[in-house]
């Protein structure tokens, strides 16, 4: 194969393989790590964070309106059966993410309402016959992670959050046996070349959908699909290929990311559709309709890997639309030394709840102010509308004066990304019919340096 030719085919590859090789990197590093306030936790076991996330937790984007509860999963060694508390009409979602970074089900408000319920989660393929009373679950690799979201209304409902997540478990069915864990690569693979050793490897033992095991065959010429290898002493002009197109397909990803041309001054950037690309692993509590489908494959394969980049274990559209926006309604970069409002001529509407939180740039972080107040929204007390149904928010660095400071959120003193979540999103929103409005400047604009962040689940 030409060198060119082989350089773009690995282009390919990345973009077609980043999301699993992210994904896994992640699964290992919780399991042994844990990450922000999740605690480290062995496979088919919940780590539960204790706490609401604060500017102490040095993490980009963290979201202060839920408890998070994750699960790393290895069904490898047989089906478990996950038993769900009830949760009284409160807010909570489990999602399920395969290893390709597919969300093939949901339990949760939305997609099965809060009582008390059981599930069996079995591997691909699994044969057998569930126990009386528990709804089948099926993983599309024996590797998947369960993304656990609860509402929590402040540091004084964590009690509530808390003894639900003590009810919600993982018990192995009996009979099963030790699960596999994921495969470890190669040793003394050459420099540059761990990610396509990752791939071989994982691809192997955690196959594609079938709609793209067609697709991954062209990859042959690159070794991907050898049985050893080859990327232990390959040959110095090759592997210098390999890593030209590694670099190429990084950028393609990275092009992506970034906003189309021509944007609206203050628009907000949603992910509304970043996760359309799973298109035939769709389990309980999914949508499937052709407005949640990337019928383009390619398209689909490139949307999948900037998805991983930008936001891994993000919910579709349907469940929560997060959006943050880089500019104001003059399409100036957003700084705290200037003050802004947002009004809503009509609060966002949601079945669910919606909240705004502010995040410091570029490191992403929660804003330290002196009212502890890290996000605002409709659970916010004490949140003033107008007598017409408006409702105005005051972004600023120092405190407003008056009954303003009731719809006060604080910003820091530089340059500044504000994320607004919709819970349960009404139809208006996911149609397009309801659109944010953009932050005003109300008073001359200094000008700042603004760098834009991905987020986390």
């Amino acid at each position: 194969m030409p060198r060119s030719a082989l350089q773009d085919l690995a282009a390919d590859a990345y973009v077609y393989g980043f999301p699993l090789v992210f994904d896994l990197t992640q699964v290992t590093r919780l399991v042994r790590d844990g990450v922000g306030t999740l605690p480290p936790a062995r496979f088919n076991t919940f780590a539960h964070a204790r706490t609401l996330t604060g500017p102490e937790d040095a993490f980009v984007s963290v979201n202060n309106d839920v408890v998070h509860s994750v699960a790393q999963l290895d069904l490898s060694g047989g089906p478990l059966k996950l038993h769900v508390p009830p949760t009284g009409g409160a807010y909570y979602v489990l999602q399920f993410v395969d290893a390709w970074t597919n969300s093939f089900a949901y339990v949760g408000r939305r997609a099965s309402g809060t009582w008390e319920a059981d599930y069996l989660l079995v591997p691909p393929g699994w044969q057998g016959e569930p126990p009386e009373g528990t709804e089948v679950i099926e993983a599309p690799t024996a590797i998947a992670s369960i993304v656990g979201r609860f509402a929590c209304n402040g540091d004084e409902d964590l009690a509530r959050v808390t003894a639900l997540q003590q009810r919600l478990t993982l018990t192995p069915l009996r009979g099963n046996s030790r699960p596999k864990g994921i495969p470890p690569i190669t040793r003394g693979v050459a420099p540059g070349l761990e990610f396509f050793e990752r791939l071989r490897t994982w691809t192997a033992a955690f196959p594609p959908p079938k709609s793209d095991q067609a697709y991954e065959r062209r990859f042959v010429p690159l070794g991907l699909c050898d049985s050893r290898s080859p990327f232990v002493s390959p040959d110095a002009t090759r592997a210098a290929v390999l890593r030209a197109g590694l670099r190429d397909g990084q950028r393609r990803v990275e092009e992506a990311t970034r906003p189309a041309p021509g944007e609206e001054p203050g628009a907000w950037r949603s992910g509304l559709h970043l996760f359309d690309y799973n298109c035939e692993l769709l389990g309980p509590g999914t949508i499937d309709g052709p407005q949640w489908r990337i019928a383009d494959r390619d398209r689909a394969r490139l949307v999948r890997a900037v998805a991983a980049h930008t936001d891994l274990w993000g919910n579709h559209g349907y469940e929560s639309v997060h959006a943050h926006t880089l500019t104001d309604s003059e399409g100036l970069p957003l700084d705290g030394r200037n003050p802004y409002t947002l009004r809503f001529e009509v609060p966002p509407p949601v079945e669910a709840f919606w909240s705004l939180t502010v995040y410091t740039e570029p490191e992403g972080h929660l804003v330290d102010n002196p009212i502890q107040r890290y996000s605002i929204g409709d659970r916010t007390p004490g949140l003033r509308t107008a007598r017409d149904g408006s409702l105005t928010l005051h972004l600023r660095h120092d405190r407003p004066s008056g009954l303003e400071a009731d719809n006060w959120l604080p910003t820091p003193e530089g340059p500044f990304r504000p994320v607004i979540r919709l819970y349960q999103p009404h139809a208006s929103v996911l149609d397009g019919g309801y659109r944010l409005p953009a932050l005003t400047p109300t008073r001359p604009y200094r000008r700042g340096r603004h760098v834009g962040r991905p987020r986390p689940f």
